[in-house]
């Protein structure tokens, strides 16, 4: 599989990386079976998941830690889950010391390649309490690099610190809006970039949404952009909408969480074809900008 740059730090990173958030609840077998898959069928070298994702971090610990050195392991933390310091809010500095740690043990590694603020607000971001502590954590060997996941005007403010090394921020057919305001920012400040929910959850493929499911927005605006090769629901558009987020300038490596192990194989497939031709990859472009509004915002 294709590996890219992954900006100023020194991983080469495969285009397509494994998402953790599904595997919470799944039996240790299936964590086996599906990052044995993910790593040796489809050839991914990424793994990334939560302290939030329930119980992600064990099973990927409990199934990955004898083979650490053949993937790049990122996490993310923030938020006060789990018993250490329950009385404390999200973001305290103890808190998310003690989510660092935690993470570590679940993980069964002594150090992350990298280590995400998870979608930290601009008001919390501006204190600069939560970035000394991810830079002690560098300090201390317990991450290799930093960065931050988030969109819109928090993760513009993220990059405009020049505090991180590495940006993972939301990149699809339904969700623009980085490409143009905030992945240029992070380009000029050489900074790796992860697109996460690169296949728009796959929303355009359901007749109906209930509107308290989180890509229901995704599902909405799908209807109003109806980019042609949505219209048949076939694999022919997942394969689409995947390359059209890696075909986006600046960006590594695009994470798809599964737990369906032929979905990593699948998805490789489609990557392996490239970046999209330059007409379509325009094509899709030019119809988001025709469409879109002020209130399009990126999705967290």
């Amino acid at each position: 599989m294709e590996t890219r740059q992954f900006g100023k730090t020194d991983m080469q990173v495969t285009v397509l990386g494994f998402g953790g958030s599904e595997l919470r609840g799944s039996s240790l077998a299936n964590a086996e079976r599906l990052l044995g898959t993910a790593l040796d069928t489809a050839g991914i070298n990424v793994i990334d998941t939560g302290e939030c994702y329930g119980d992600s971090e064990d099973l990927i610990g409990r199934a990955g830690a004898s083979r650490r050195s053949d993937y790049y392991l990122f996490t993310k933390c923030g938020h006060a889950v789990g018993e250490e310091l329950p009385e404390l809010p999200d973001w305290d500095p103890r808190v998310l010391e003690a989510s660092i740690d935690r993470s570590l043990r679940r993980l069964r590694t002594d150090h992350l390649d990298l280590l995400q603020l998870h979608s930290c607000s601009l008001d919390v971001l501006r204190h600069g309490e939560v970035i000394q502590v991810l830079e002690k954590a560098k300090r201390m060997g317990k991450t290799r690099y930093i960065g931050y996941s988030g969109n819109n005007e928090d993760a513009r403010y993220a990059v405009r610190t020049d505090a991180f090394d590495v940006l993972q921020t939301t990149v699809n057919i339904a969700d623009q809006q980085e490409i143009d305001f905030t992945l240029p920012m992070a380009i000029e400040r050489n900074m790796g970039v992860i697109a996460k929910r690169p296949v728009a959850n796959g929303a355009w493929m359901y007749d109906e949404v209930e509107p308290s499911a989180y890509y229901h927005q995704y599902w909405e605006r799908l209807k109003k952009l109806q980019y042609g090769f949505l219209q048949k629901r076939s694999e022919h558009a997942f394969e689409i909408a995947l390359r059209f987020t890696i075909s986006v300038p600046g960006v590594s490596t695009a994470i798809v969480g599964t737990a369906n192990p032929d979905r990593s194989i699948e998805n490789a497939r489609f990557v392996e074809a490239g970046s999209l031709r330059p007409e379509l990859y325009q094509e899709i472009r030019a119809r988001w900008e025709e469409t879109t509004d002020q209130h399009w915002l990126g999705l967290v």
